[in-house]
């Protein structure tokens, strides 16, 4: 049997996505056909998995926006919902991992530019220079990739993605047949 894979490659670096063990799948799937908001306690009574992993799993879910905490007047416990739109899903996943990506390419850019453009300035071999201006004139060529990324991801967050791509119609349900 084939296993999702643990993490993903974002910028040359493995990037962990969401429920590499499993527990963070399981809460989420107790959240998500939940009625009312849960706490903890709830949640690690229907999943069978200790206080610790679903906190755990919550705080995972929580971070790509899945899961959002909620009050819940008279009770001093946490409660937390599932968010049920998928899409909604999608795209919290996908601004997280564009605006990762952005960063480790930007932070690199920023390192390594000014160092190129000594080298192809100064270096006292014409062979170093040339390549140096070679690389830096690459590395220039990725700023475009970083302001599209960035554009890319403004859109996901914003929705205006959907003037481009727009939702499907949902599924007719079983009630609604009947009628």
């Amino acid at each position: 049997m084939a296993t999702a894979p643990a993490s993903v490659p974002v910028a040359g670096h493995d990037t962990p996505i969401v429920d590499t063990k499993g527990g963070a799948g399981r809460v989420y799937a107790v959240l998500y056909f939940a009625e009312v908001p849960l706490t903890l306690d709830d949640i690690k009574d229907e999943v069978a998995m200790s206080k610790a992993s679903v906190s755990t799993g919550i705080r995972e879910l929580m971070e790509t926006g899945m899961v959002v905490k909620v009050w819940k007047k008279g009770d001093r416990k946490d409660h937390y919902i599932a968010e049920r739109d998928f899409f909604q899903n999608f795209l919290s996943f996908m601004v997280k991992m564009l605006r990762l990506e952005r960063d480790v390419i930007h932070k690199a850019v920023e390192q390594v530019e000014p160092q190129m453009r000594d080298l192809a300035d100064n270096a006292a071999d014409s062979d170093i220079r040339e390549i140096a201006a070679k690389d830096a004139a690459r590395v220039n060529g990725s700023k475009a990739y970083l302001t599209w990324i960035m554009r890319l991801a403004n859109a996901m967050e914003s929705g205006e993605i959907f003037a481009h791509f727009p939702r499907p119609e949902p599924a007719e349900t079983p009630q609604a047949r009947e009628r």
